[in-house]
């Protein structure tokens, strides 16, 4: 297979003679196996390995990319998908593999694929499968698996694959012969786009993978169809518009779900239209443009308190949004929901109408209901946004120049950080300080646009989004540039995919804010005294060293900056955007002690987040 393979598609030097001993077994095991090469030939029809079987089924199922780690006994179905044209992205861990491969379906609306190998390597993905399941992301899991005829036998990995993907999916099933393997695809795929969109996992036996089989015994099944955008009744539209002209505090509420909805165009034109205060959930962030003049997202805790009427578009009441309970909304609040998935509906909170349609759809019909009516922005409810909103403007302001410390914080960074990255930028973040002071103070301007945590709160997802962020970039908006953001502790989880940026020439500038710690950090010469004695004993559990993680880009060829200064902050993005085709690392030291500050009914209570 591999000796195939190479002939057709790579240099014949590039099949070294290590590479011939490592897959010499299965190279015999497989030599008469078509996976690029001529195919063999049984009257009019082919014969087709397992591995060119399930990737031809991907492609046509309209599957663009595949993350993963390869091994036995999956290697053979990386190497298909790239004759198929399907792009591989080898990652360093199958964790990072399943966060790029979910974010792919959250930028796009279809699914990619994370490939692993048996048993260890499933499970490895197990916490992207649960964030994109959570999320409501599409995302085909594949695995291998150990051989049929060996299992119950000890075989090697041998684990109950698709009992343990079950619980962390929609749909899972294993595919037991090569003739339904279109039929499992299709399914797969469909299953993790139709709402609510999630994932869909697929377990392949080793065996199949080497197997062949004529193309006349394959199952031959269509691309899947895609899914239905059901509007809202006409009785449900009267509702909605008598209830929106009887509130006197009304707020709208844009979720990521809007923005998964591609909804944008809809959600501006029925914001302005009606002249409506509106807030983003953290990745609704950009669906409309944080500048706008009706956001008043740095005003959300009075927005929230004292709105009489909420419109939830794309939004969950689940813990970001405080469950729609006293005291962070107002006891008696009528809030209306548009949403695909009936799970949401007056969850938390009964509410007084719940519309179960397609967003872009129902936003369309509300835009062209005929209707003149508009929102007074003279009511004393914009008035007192409007003095929330400079009264929280000057709050920050006071917190970019403070001179409490020699050092940075967090707000001074993020200003520098903001005053040069592109307005159009996709804004990955996380952390604890970082990602929910970044979310104030990072702004978006386009929809998907901003990827974080989300609804799981899943740490070290940044690195992989921002990889699967910056290949999509590279094939559908060459030059958009990709800024990952992260909190020292958040890049220590998955800091080694820098490496992959690297060896894929994908110019993600990855900006580490470095207080030394979770949460926080200790000064220097306090790590030093705790560190020279017992370290587990004195050592606070949120301390790290306040490491120089610049240094990493230097072993990849690639450039690292230190910033201790807005200067040097500023410098450093500079340079980096001046990079176009390598990734680079600016790590931003700041006060250890530098937090948030603590809101009276912020997103969340604690000040040193």
């Amino acid at each position: 297979m591999y000796t195939a393979l190479f002939r057709q598609a790579r240099p014949k030097s590039l099949l070294t003679s290590t590479l011939r001993t490592c897959l010499k077994p299965r190279m015999e095991a497989s030599s008469k196996t078509y996976v690029g090469g001529a195919p063999e030939t049984s009257g009019d029809h082919s014969e087709l390995a397992g591995s060119q079987l399930i990737s031809e089924a991907l492609k046509k199922q309209g599957v663009e990319y595949i993350f993963g780690v390869v091994g036995i006994p999956i290697i053979e179905v990386a190497f298909a998908a790239q004759q198929s044209q399907i792009k591989f992205i080898g990652m360093r861990n199958e964790q990072s593999a399943s966060y790029a491969a979910s974010a792919i379906g959250y930028l796009t609306g279809k699914p990619a694929v994370c490939l692993t190998v048996s048993g260890p390597g499933l499970i490895h993905a197990l916490g992207g499968m649960a964030n994109a399941q959570v999320n409501k992301w599409p995302m085909v899991v594949i695995s291998g698996s150990s051989d049929q005829p060996q299992e119950s036998m000890g075989a090697f990995q041998e684990f109950p694959q698709v009992e343990a993907a079950r619980l962390y999916s929609k749909y899972a099933a294993r595919i037991a012969s090569l003739d339904r393997v279109p039929f499992f695809v299709e399914k797969a795929v469909r299953s993790s786009v139709y709402s609510p969109s999630g994932v869909s996992y697929l377990d392949i036996p080793g065996e199949l993978v080497t197997s062949t089989i004529n193309t006349s015994q394959v199952e031959q099944v269509p691309k899947y169809r895609a899914p239905p955008k059901p509007a809202a009744s006409s009785e449900s539209l009267q509702e909605f518009m008598s209830l929106l002209q009887q509130s006197q505090k009304p707020l709208v509420i844009v979720g990521k779900g809007c923005s998964y909805g591609v909804a944008e165009q809809e959600a501006k034109r029925f914001i302005e239209q009606y002249n409506l205060p509106f807030l983003a959930t953290p990745m609704g962030k950009g669906t409309l443009d944080d500048r706008h003049p009706l956001s008043v997202g740095a005003a959300r805790s009075t927005a929230l308190k004292d709105a009489d009427c909420i419109i939830l578009l794309g939004a969950r009441l689940n813990w970001m949004l405080h469950f729609g309970k006293p005291p962070r909304f107002d006891p008696n609040v009528k809030v209306i929901q548009i949403d695909t998935d009936t799970r949401e509906l007056h969850n938390n909170l009964q509410s007084a109408l719940a519309i179960q349609a397609d967003l872009q759809t129902v936003l369309k019909q509300l835009v062209e209901g005929g209707t003149k009516w508009k929102y007074d922005g003279a009511t004393p409810w914009w008035n007192l946004l409007k003095k929330k909103l400079a009264a929280n403007k000057q709050r920050s302001d006071a917190l970019i120049h403070s001179k409490e410390s020699a050092m940075l914080n967090y707000y001074s960074a993020f200003d520098a950080i903001q005053s040069i990255i592109p307005q159009d930028a996709i804004i990955v973040s996380e952390g604890a300080n970082t990602m929910d002071i970044g979310r104030t103070m990072l702004l978006n301007s386009k929809a998907r646009h901003r990827l974080d945590a989300g609804t799981f709160g899943t740490m070290g997802v940044g690195p992989g989004f921002a990889i699967a962020a910056a290949v999509y970039c590279q094939d559908h908006e060459p030059g958009k540039r990709v800024v990952c953001v992260e909190g020292d502790s958040a890049f220590g989880f998955s800091a080694m995919e820098f490496e992959t940026a690297a060896r894929y020439n994908l110019p993600i500038i990855f900006i580490i804010i470095n207080n030394g710690g979770i949460y926080a950090g200790v000064d220097s010469e306090s790590f030093q005294d705790m560190a020279r004695q017992d370290a587990a004993l004195n050592l606070p559990p949120t301390s790290l060293m306040q490491a120089h993680y610049e240094r990493i880009a230097g072993a990849f060829g690639c450039q690292g900056y230190l910033a201790r200064s807005l200067d040097e902050v500023k410098k450093s993005v500079q340079s980096a955007l001046a990079e176009k085709t390598r990734p680079s690392i600016i790590n931003v030291f700041i006060e250890p002690s530098s937090g948030r500050v603590q809101q009276e009914h912020g997103w969340l209570t604690r000040s040193k987040m």
